[in-house]
């Protein structure tokens, strides 16, 4: 009689799925901070003109590299292209994570840090934003003292929408002489603020985009990891020699040369953010201000049942009370502006108190 092999215990503490729920295409879907309106039609086309024999072949990498390295503004030695930016994160944690290190993070922010650190047995060391969601600069610092590992930053953060400055950046920096430090800049195309050029005065410095949000290619799973050319070449050992589809390549050589529709999508969502946010003030809800394409907002003790009656209307939003131990806590990814006023239409007819 054969027996079921075991698996490892961190595969064991880790939830059943991870992935999202199926039939999302009939929704609004305000729930992943997607791009709302979708990929260019430029995007579109240089996907329909790869050819059958480009699709049969392996695929071939350098000319998108130079591409995008030159789109970025480094050298394609600075720059790995990855399956996603959770493939970037995972590649972190290939090449230099063992066994019991430790991990520091600010909590709430990115699930995938998390479940990475859980999958490599390494250990958490969080640090809480306050009811304000501002970021705990002073206990970062204090624990980077400790040298953990790898640090991990998302800014803005998701899902607070929390943005550092540059010089909180330098600050974490200089004191993390020990610590790998990987600032997520998935939302860099709504907050305007990055710290790329760094990468060649911090050797421990990595930082990692996405063609998933402004540029609407969340299903061809594409990202970018960046840092000097010495600790990219590490990263790069751990990928599999064909991370990154034919599609993906041709999509983002496209996505780059369409800077114009990047900005005209950056500026509907800027718009749509700002007029959503005077709409929940109007209606006594609670929102933190945000750097993303996303609003945390607070529906109060009745979110469970205010979003399971706007996903009946048709509409997603991402429950995060688990984030902060209570209900109430929702994250809007914010689309344009026809979009978030049906929103807001909804949620007058759904709320307990009236509009002011």
């Amino acid at each position: 009689m054969s027996h079921a092999i075991p698996p490892r215990s961190a595969i064991r503490r880790m939830p059943a799925e991870l992935g999202l729920r199926e039939g999302r295409e009939r929704f609004l879907r305000l729930d992943y901070n997607e791009n709302t309106a979708g990929c260019s039609h430029t995007v579109r086309a240089a996907i329909a003109r790869v050819s059958a024999a480009g699709v049969a072949m392996y695929p071939q990498f350098e000319a998108t590299r130079k591409d995008l390295a030159r789109f970025f503004g480094v050298r394609p030695a600075e720059l790995a292209l990855t399956n996603g930016a959770d493939e970037a994160l995972r590649l972190v944690f290939d090449a230099f994570v063992e066994r019991g290190d430790k991990v520091l993070l600010a909590d709430p922010t990115f699930t995938m840090y998390r479940v990475y650190a859980v999958l490599f047995a390494a250990r958490v060391r969080a640090r809480r934003y306050d009811p304000e969601m501002r970021f705990p600069l002073r206990d970062v610092l204090r624990e980077l003292r400790h040298a953990p590992r790898v640090l991990f930053l998302a800014n803005p953060n998701n899902p607070t929408g929390t943005l550092l400055s540059r010089r909180e950046i330098a600050q974490v920096l200089r004191a993390a002489r020990r610590t790998l430090v990987v600032l997520d800049e998935a939302y860099f195309d709504f907050s305007g603020v990055t710290v790329l050029p760094w990468i060649r005065r911090y050797p421990n410095l990595v930082v990692i985009r996405t063609f998933s949000k402004a540029s609407g290619m969340a299903g061809l799973r594409l990202g970018c990891m960046m840092a000097n050319a010495r600790l990219s070449a590490l990263l790069r050992r751990a990928q599999p020699p064909f991370p990154v589809n034919t599609l993906a390549l041709a999509a983002a050589r496209a996505a780059v040369r369409d800077r114009a529709g990047i900005r005209r999508f950056v500026r509907e969502v800027a718009a749509a953010r700002a007029e959503t946010q005077t709409a929940l003030t109007r209606l006594g809800v609670r929102w933190w201000p945000s750097a993303g394409n996303f609003l945390l907002a607070d529906l109060g003790p009745r979110a469970g049942r205010i979003l399971r009656s706007l996903e009946r209307r048709g509409i997603l939003l991402r429950d995060r009370s688990r984030d902060f131990g209570r209900a109430g806590p929702v994250r809007i990814t914010v689309g344009t502006r026809p979009q978030m006023r049906r929103v807001i239409r909804v949620l007058e007819r759904l709320l307990p108190w009236k509009a002011g």
